[in-house]
């Protein structure tokens, strides 16, 4: 490798570890490149790049010599509540002051030349969230705001058992850290009180992959990402003058994320077109009753605090279709339909979910050296309605407290861009 690409590969390294300085918005992060992303995430079957590292790892076993993939995800989110009529503030609008955010991601991969393997190591954030609500939504109680940081280091093998299969998995290695923060009493007026949580760990896990391609036309893939179960460890604080005061304890929580399973086809009529479906299963159900531990509070503070999610499995739906032109040029189009997986009884604005719509367009250029797609993402969900809900956890004893009741939105603009090299 000469001097001139080993500046360009130093420089896309540091600013991807640099990037992780950035904190995400979302929960599920699914978009990990600019080409897949272009293309709605329909990529299970296609992974031919190194973001196959996350997509699907058998699709490793396509690549010759170094790989390295880096970018950045960018993002403006824009939730909204409007509370019911029945409440004091019916008739106001809030959204969310979390609004932009930037999530990297890293990979890397290497094929052998006499062995049919390939190696790959990838840095990216799969989950992560950054949200806080005014103090004057009527849902104080239940949440105020919450930030979820969520970093994996996947290394990975691919074999190719024959020229039309091969399979690939790795191991996640995970640090989560997380805060949360809540009212006790539904005004933060005229005493001050508040309720948080902020705590981290590690956790690991699993991938594994597999792409078939029977027929020049058509190509089959599938990938599967294992549950990991983390232990937060780290304090509560939490005031209310008049009795509590401003105070600190040791506390945890143990959180179990979820476990996703994609399969997908990819036809290919001409090697001009490349048109993929994805089934996209991730079992949200994992997050059910979890409990808040910390040691010795004052009453009325619980020392156990059950934290009631009953989350639900959810599916995505990609679609996604690319048209390649002479000298490496190509342009990309998706869409991707996103079932809603927060149940309304137990509903909380700090993930405010609902069913959303994706739609994407994007190009970039495959070059003898260097590669680069640039991809842009716009996301609407529909008007969602909460009626019958109650907060997820009570740190004190609440007579009919107060839940998320209202009306929900959701719009996003997103631009991915992602550069590549091989050598």
């Amino acid at each position: 490798m000469n001097r001139r690409n080993t500046r360009t590969l130093l420089t896309i390294l540091v600013s991807g570890v640099w990037g992780w300085k950035v904190s995400a918005n979302g929960f599920a992060l699914p978009d990990q490149d600019a080409f897949a992303t272009a293309r709605g995430e329909a990529f299970v079957a296609t992974a031919d790049n190194a973001s196959a590292i996350y997509y699907n790892p058998a699709g490793l076993a396509q690549l010759d010599g170094n790989n390295l993939r880096a970018g950045v995800y960018g993002i403006h989110l824009d939730p909204s509540y409007t509370p019911p009529s029945s409440a004091p503030n019916s008739g106001q609008t809030y959204h969310s002051s979390d609004n932009f955010a930037a999530i990297p991601q890293i990979f890397y991969t290497h094929t052998l030349k006499n062995l049919p393997l390939s190696f790959g190591l990838g840095i990216y954030a799969p989950f992560g969230g950054n949200i806080s609500w005014p103090q004057d939504t009527g849902f104080r109680t239940v949440a105020i705001s919450g930030s979820l940081k969520y970093i994996t280091i996947n290394p990975v093998v691919a074999w190719k058992i024959l020229p039309s299969l091969s399979i690939g998995g790795g191991a996640m290695v995970n640090y989560v850290h997380m805060e949360t923060s809540q009212g006790l009493k539904p005004s933060q007026t005229p005493f001050i009180n508040f309720f948080n949580f902020e705590g981290d760990g590690w956790s690991a896990g699993y991938n594994a992959g597999i792409l078939w391609q029977p027929h020049e036309k058509i190509s089959f893939g599938a990938n599967f990402r294992s549950s990991a179960r983390v232990t937060l460890d780290g304090q509560t604080h939490f005031e209310q003058q008049l009795p509590i005061p401003d105070s600190h304890r040791s506390a945890n929580i143990g959180l179990n994320f979820p476990w996703t399973a994609v399969i997908g086809i990819s036809y290919r009529p001409t090697s001009r077109w490349n048109l993929e479906f994805d089934a996209n299963y991730t079992d949200w159900s994992t997050f059910g009753t979890m409990n808040l531990q910390q040691a010795n509070p004052p009453p009325p503070l619980k020392s156990d605090i059950p934290v009631q999610f009953d989350w639900r499995p959810s599916w995505m739906y990609e679609f996604g279709v690319t048209r390649y032109f002479d000298s490496g040029w190509h342009v990309s189009g998706g869409y991707v339909f996103n079932e809603n997986s927060v149940p309304n009884q137990y509903y909380t604005p700090l993930a405010a979910d609902m069913d959303r719509d994706f739609f994407s367009i994007g190009a970039g250029r495959r070059g003898k050296t260097f590669d680069f797609d640039v991809a842009y993402q716009l996301g609407y969900g529909p008007t969602h309605t909460v009626t019958g809900s109650k907060p997820s956890s009570t740190p004190i004893s609440i007579a009919n407290p107060a839940g998320a009741d209202g009306k929900y939105g959701f719009t996003s603009s997103a631009l991915m861009l992602t550069v590549g090299m091989r050598f």
